[in-house]
């Protein structure tokens, strides 16, 4: 097999390949084998008809047309491969000549990776907020952990502040219930605000079978921003006793003895996890200084696709929502104008791309993979995400082989993120230098529990340009080519955000 790369602009080019029609008998045989399973034929067993057998009855052409449409992944993934070419989107397939027993030749279009220099790592520098935890923060923290340990009882009185409520929540619009805020039995602390704004007000003096109306803004699931009528009804109230901050509460408590190791243990805590938030700030700022530094020329085909992604994403979850993009502006005050809103996502898709294009070039060049073990932690840290388990996150991608790509995408990147920022100048206010060391092999932070050396792999990534921008373009699948004349241009999907 022969190709040749014609530069058609600084992002495109084309790729022409010439192959001997014997290079493509392996893909001829599987193709003549899966037939001859399919098939039956009066006087041959399944999967014993001869390929000569099959051409008068199916048609040689039928059969090369398959053939090819196995070769050509394989033959476009060795042509790119031979000219070092980085595809940033699907080929443009077109096969140009094709000689039965002679030769196959075929063109692809496909946008690349433009060349760009990187500057010295070393040059980038960004500041951070300081990672401080305040007295009033652990006090907060043990007092989820009193919560946690009161003790309740029923009471057969109106219920007030404190107290411990069982209740059914039933949502709805415009009178229309509203399935998906919809709840029953839950358990709220009154004066807690923690669930609804108007529920403490709307609680406080029910008794037991009583209920109440109010107006709220839903702060969760699918419907997270909608205005909506809600009932409230009450099925219990229990009086909560909250233990004593005391040595006794640290030892029932903790494995701690006293209430000041336990104190000093949750600001431990407290001021690791501070210290996560940090390190994740300063990889946004390492690599948006980065990307400042960087001239790229995006391709319009990719900028375009993965804006338009974006935007039919957005617009699904605010039908789902029942919301009209100027309604969930007026409720969040995200932006001003629809224009605003919608100049904001197209700069943070330029950011994005930019990104991805940038991390893959240093993954690349740094020669960076991804081994089992990455993969498997990857799939753990991707699955406490989701909420799901590794098993159904292996289960995908057993039906979806081609994910696999793209989770050793995301992990290659975050390895090329870490390399870069511990590479930078990181400060935060006060001018002191912020360690970014303590993380996982793939440059992510480890949690507080976990030490450097017995850190997992997987990635969380940054926020915005972060890893869900980072991983947002998939890795280029292969052509295909499916019941189409030798003058027709493959289709192909483009790549996903």
């Amino acid at each position: 097999m022969t190709s040749t790369v014609e530069q058609l602009s600084p992002t495109r080019v084309k790729i022409t390949v010439e192959v001997p029609f014997t290079e493509l008998k392996p893909s001829m045989d599987k193709t003549y084998r899966q037939i001859a399973q399919s098939v039956t034929i009066p006087g041959f067993r399944k999967g014993k008809v001869p390929p000569l057998v099959i051409d008068q009855r199916v048609g040689r052409g039928a059969v090369i047309q398959e053939a090819l449409n196995d070769a050509l992944p394989r033959l476009y993934g060795q042509a790119v491969s031979d000219n070092h070419l980085a595809p940033l989107t699907q080929p443009d397939v077109e096969v140009t000549r094709l000689e039965d027993g002679d030769l196959l030749e075929f063109t692809a279009e496909v946008d690349v990776r433009p060349e760009f220099e990187l500057p010295d790592f070393a040059t980038l520098s960004a500041t951070v907020d300081e990672a401080g935890v305040s007295e009033e923060d652990v006090d907060e923290r043990l007092e989820v952990l009193r919560q946690r340990f009161a003790s309740r009882t029923a009471v057969d009185r109106p219920a007030r502040e404190g107290d411990v409520v069982t209740i059914d929540l039933v949502a709805t619009k415009d009178g229309d219930p509203l399935p998906d805020a919809t709840a029953s039995n839950l358990d709220y602390v009154i004066g807690s605000g923690a669930m609804l704004d108007g529920l403490d007000e709307a609680v406080t003096g029910l008794s037991v079978g009583e209920a109440a109306d109010f107006t709220a803004t839903l702060v969760g699931g699918p419907l997270k921003g909608t205005e909506a009528d809600v009932a409230v009804t009450v099925s219990k109230v229990q009086e909560q006793e909250l233990p004593v901050l005391d040595d006794d509460f640290a030892q029932q408590a903790s494995e701690f003895d006293t209430l000041e190791e336990m104190r000093a243990d949750a600001k431990s805590s407290l001021l690791n996890l501070a210290r996560i938030e940090q390190a994740n700030r300063a990889r946004d700022a390492v690599l948006e200084e980065l990307i400042a530094k960087v001239d790229i020329d995006i391709p319009e085909n990719l900028r375009a696709s993965d804006l338009e992604a974006r935007k039919e994403s957005i617009t699904s979850q605010l039908d789902a929502a029942g919301l009209s993009l100027a309604s969930y502006l007026a409720e969040s005050g995200e932006a001003e104008t629809e224009e605003d809103f919608w100049a904001d996502l197209e700069t943070r898709s330029i950011d994005a791309l930019q990104a991805q294009i940038i991390l893959d070039k240093v993954a690349e060049d740094r020669q960076l993979g991804a081994d089992q073990n990455d993969l498997t932690q990857h799939i753990i840290r991707r699955a406490q995400q989701d909420g799901s388990t590794p098993q159904q996150i292996a289960d995908h991608l057993q039906e979806h082989p081609h994910h696999i790509e793209e989770y050793v995408s995301e992990i290659r990147r975050g390895k090329a993120l870490a390399l870069i920022v511990a590479a930078a100048t990181v400060t935060d206010t006060a001018g002191n230098r912020v360690n970014v060391g303590d993380e996982r092999e793939d440059g992510t932070p480890a949690l507080p529990d976990e030490s450097p050396e017995t850190a997992g792999r997987a990635h969380t990534g940054p926020e915005q340009v972060g890893e869900a921008e980072l991983a947002s373009t998939e890795p280029l699948p292969h052509p295909s080519v499916s019941d189409r004349t030798a003058d027709e241009s493959a289709e192909s999907d483009q790549p996903q955000s």
